[in-house]
């Protein structure tokens, strides 16, 4: 057989080993949305607030309209500004009101679009992050005067991070925070070119500009988001304070107590 015919069928396999990577890096492209967000939705009748100093209320933004849920106590020291991560909603997320009753602190948290009761679908970074500016724009006023805290969750952290340079708090918490989702997918998916992430989601170019106390808490086991993360952001960020949880995971960290006194400690200090 001559060389040009052996040549023929590693030719042939080796352009549909192409056609197949660009493939997948086509349905990469239009469905990050299904594999970054995982939300649950809700019936708009369904009750969210069952308890008497937990109220649900909902935000318009353009082309949607977001659900919130707000623990309001009769004289708070400030309010945590809770952005959640990447499933469930806020039945799932908004459980652990004790907690913020206990530090004085109200607790606003929100669902994104497609997530609970909120309407409309994500289409972009740039609309999440207009939709938590616009939700916070709502909040701001009632707690003039009082201390505020942006709170980060997975997901949330890089929300958290650019609103947190936008609107300076009193204090800015980052808990399981990502360098960016291009780092995250290099530590997962190290064939995907950053190029081709349509929510890049900066952290690392947004937490060196954030004035005033950050706090970054990271669980030492946590597998989806490495603590070498947290490590790398409090590098570009000289104030922040880093809290790792022995034993903590990913999706666990609450059931820690030290993460419960860290947070804790850090809201007394306010």
């Amino acid at each position: 057989m001559n060389r040009p015919a052996l040549l023929r069928p590693m030719l042939y396999a080796l352009t549909l080993a192409a056609l197949l990577y660009a493939a997948i890096l086509a349905l990469l492209w239009f469905g990050q949305e299904q594999l970054l967000f995982q939300p649950t939705p809700l019936d708009a009748a369904h009750p969210l607030a069952r308890e008497p100093d937990v109220h649900e209320r909902f935000v318009d933004v353009p082309g949607a309209r977001l659900s919130l849920l707000e623990l309001r106590l009769p004289d708070p020291k400030g309010v945590v500004f809770f952005l959640h991560g990447n499933a469930g909603n806020l039945e799932s997320w908004f459980v652990n009101a004790d907690f913020y009753r206990r530090a004085n602190f109200d607790l606003v948290m929100l669902d994104y679009r497609g997530y609970g009761k909120s309407s409309g679908r994500i289409a972009s970074e740039a609309q999440l992050h207009d939709d938590v500016s616009a939700v916070w724009l709502q909040v701001a006023p009632r707690y003039a005067g009082k201390r505020i805290v942006f709170y980060g969750r997975s997901l949330g952290t890089g929300l958290a991070a650019r609103l947190a340079v936008q609107s300076p708090p009193d204090l800015t918490m980052l808990v399981s925070p990502y360098e960016s989702m291009v780092a995250l997918a290099r530590t997962h998916y190290p064939w995907v070119p950053g190029g081709l992430l349509r929510y890049p989601l900066r952290t690392d170019e947004q937490i060196g500009r954030i004035r005033g106390p950050l706090m970054l808490l990271h669980g030492e086991l946590d597998t989806l988001i490495p603590p070498a993360h947290s490590e790398a952001l409090r590098t570009r960020a000289p104030q922040a304070r880093l809290v790792l949880v022995p034993g903590g995971g990913h999706n666990d960290l609450q059931q820690f107590d030290s993460y419960l006194q860290a947070v804790s400690a850090a809201l007394r200090a306010l």
